[in-house]
C-alpha cells in the first residue's frame, strides 16, 4: 500500500478529536487573556491550522470539520468586522441544525449518512444499528440547536462560552456512551483493535 493511500485508510482517533476540540480551546484560552475579537481571530487561525493538520496527517478532511471551518472563519470575519459577538455564537446552532436536518433527510431516504460520515468508526454495526445512531444524533443535534439558543439568550457571552467548551463537549461525550448499549447489540465489536472509535463532533 503506498504512503498516500496509507493516510486515506487512516482512522483520526485521538487527532481527531484534539483536530475537533483544540480549535474550541484555542478560542476560548485567548478569549480570557485578551478579550472576544482576539479570540475570535485565534479561533479562526486555529481551525485553519487543524484542516491543514488534517489533510497533512489522515490525508483528508472529514465534511464535519471542512463545514465546522468555513462557518467559523465566516462567522468569524463578521464577529471581528462588525465587532459583535453575536456571530460566533450563532455558528454552532447552524452547525446542528444543518447536521440535523441532514441526518433526517437521510432517515427518510433511507439512508444512515452517519455511516458516510464517520465511515470505519464503529466496526461490525449493522444497517439498522445505523440508522438507530443516525436517528438517535439527528434528535441530538435539533435540541443541542435549541440549547445553544437558549443559553445565547439567557447567559452572557463568558457564562455561553464557558458551557459550550466544557459543559456541551461533556454532554456530547455522554451522549455517544450512552449509545453503545444500542450499538452493541446490532454488532458493534469492542474487542482493542489499532484504531480508536470517533464520535460526531460539534461546532
Amino acid at each position: 500500500m503506498s504512503e498516500d493511500a496509507a493516510k486515506q485508510n487512516k482512522h483520526p482517533g485521538g487527532l481527531g478529536m484534539a483536530l475537533d476540540f483544540g480549535p474550541l480551546l484555542v478560542f476560548f484560552l485567548t478569549y480570557k487573556f485578551t478579550g472576544v475579537i482576539a479570540g475570535t481571530i485565534a479561533f479562526m487561525a486555529a481551525i485553519a491550522i487543524a484542516v491543514i493538520i488534517s489533510k497533512l496527517k489522515l490525508g483528508k478532511v472529514s465534511p464535519m470539520l471542512w463545514l465546522s471551518a468555513i462557518l467559523v472563519i465566516g462567522f468569524g470575519a463578521l464577529t471581528v468586522y462588525f465587532n459583535d459577538p453575536r456571530f460566533i455564537q450563532i455558528k454552532p446552532t447552524i452547525i446542528y441544525l444543518l447536521f440535523s436536518i441532514s441526518l433526517f433527510v437521510g432517515l427518510a431516504m433511507k439512508k444512515p449518512l452517519l455511516k458516510f460520515l464517520l465511515q470505519a468508526a464503529y466496526d461490525g454495526l449493522d444497517e439498522a444499528g445505523w440508522m438507530k445512531l443516525s436517528r438517535n444524533w439527528a434528535i441530538f443535534f435539533a435540541g443541542m440547536a435549541l440549547l445553544n439558543e437558549a443559553m445565547r439568550a439567557l447567559l452572557d457571552f463568558d457564562l455561553w462560552l464557558t458551557l459550550k467548551v466544557w459543559g456541551v463537549t461533556i454532554l456530547s461525550m455522554v451522549f455517544a456512551l450512552a449509545n453503545i448499549p444500542m450499538m452493541m447489540r446490532h454488532g458493534l465489536s469492542m474487542e482493542p483493535k489499532d484504531v480508536v472509535e470517533e464520535k460526531p463532533a460539534e461546532g
